[in-house]
């Protein structure tokens, strides 16, 4: 005859008895019981998700890209530092000297007291008519000197390879010259020799690089976009014709990668021209008033990333309970496992 304590609980007066009972069963050929293995503690991976990581697609624009500072100085104001950079052209420059450690109202200050001599070299060639030189060393003296691999945060150019079309994305090497090579406008910079190979205006194949962002770990990729739109509108001069042919070219590109980015700004520059260093302050001024119109939209998306992401970590603590559980039942002495159907063994704790 046997009896059978499933599913139902023994009066206290009678457990001690039980248990006795319980031991004298097992006590035949019986190993020494051995406790449970302890849950392991809780680590901070597993009670709390990783910050939200921003990434900036900044992109091209000639004096348009003054833009991008704006938008830098709204993102910091509201907690929305960008970790990752990835810059186009006018966006590689500010993307870099952003990326050496320089905060947004540093990078106005830079803005304000740049001279345009500073950066253009003119020289008659059959490349084009600015070498490209003194942009490169500007930004080199800017960083101080640091190659792209040691920038204070993760940044990388977009460049157009001109023997093929192919988009180059640098993320080693010479901050200055990987900087000239992805604002080399053609017909108007002289392609850049980097290798056995020359390079030309990122614009072409990427006007706003929001996959770089995204390659460079960006969880939240937000994309600014001053690149011209054909309107309908003769441009008034020679690089307003190259830029809006450069825009045109990019376009459908553009439109599909833009696409993929979480949140999208353009400031209102369209009517600026690319040489109007002149109106550097309405460009930020822009800059800031476009950032802070979608600064909701991008609230909105980190929330709903925050949500998710603790909702998988909820989902992986019970999973992981769960088989801590089921390692303590199966770990349990003979005569914890008999004391188990009778409701008597508390060694382990369901989920």
């Amino acid at each position: 005859m046997t009896a059978s304590f499933s599913g139902m609980r023994l009066p206290v007066s009678l457990r001690p008895l039980a248990y006795l009972w319980l031991a004298t069963l097992a006590a035949c050929g019986s190993s020494p019981p051995s406790a449970p293995t302890a849950a392991p503690e809780p680590t901070a991976t597993t009670t709390a998700t990783h910050p939200i990581k921003i990434g900036v697609a900044l992109g091209g624009g000639a004096a348009k890209g003054f833009a991008h500072i704006g938008v830098i100085k709204m993102l910091e104001a509201n907690g929305f530092a960008p970790a990752v950079v990835a810059g186009t052209s006018a966006g590689s420059v500010v993307g870099a000297l952003y990326a050496s450690g320089m905060n947004a109202f540093e990078l106005q200050e830079k803005a304000v007291a740049l001279d345009e001599a500073k950066i253009r070299d003119l020289q008659i060639s059959s490349g084009g008519l600015v070498l490209g030189q003194k942009l490169e060393d500007y930004v080199n003296e800017q960083v101080r000197r640091k190659p792209l691999e040691q920038l204070a945060k993760p940044f990388v150019a977009v460049a157009t390879r001109l023997e093929d079309g192919e988009r180059t994305v640098f993320a080693r090497g010479n901050t200055g010259q990987a900087v000239r090579a992805s604002s080399s406008i053609p017909g108007v910079f002289q392609p850049v020799t980097i290798g056995k190979f020359h390079y030309v205006d990122g614009g072409i194949v990427s006007p706003v690089p929001v996959d770089a962002a995204r390659q460079l770990g960006a969880d939240v990729v937000v994309a600014v976009d001053i690149s011209n739109k054909a309107r309908g509108q003769s441009p008034a001069h020679m690089l307003g014709a190259l830029n809006q042919s450069i825009a045109i070219m990019g376009q459908k590109l553009g439109q599909a990668e833009l696409a993929r980015a979480d949140v999208i700004i353009r400031p209102q520059v369209l009517d600026m021209g690319p040489v109007d260093f002149n109106q550097r302050a309405s460009a930020i001024m822009e800059g800031e008033k476009a950032a802070l119109a979608m600064m909701p939209q991008l609230r909105e998306r980190v929330a709903q990333l925050q949500a998710e992401r603790a909702q998988a970590l909820r989902q992986a603590q019970q999973k992981a309970a769960e088989a801590e559980y089921q390692a303590c039942l199966e770990k349990r002495s003979r005569v914890q496992k008999l004391a188990g159907m009778a409701g008597l063994d508390g060694a382990c704790t369901a989920p």
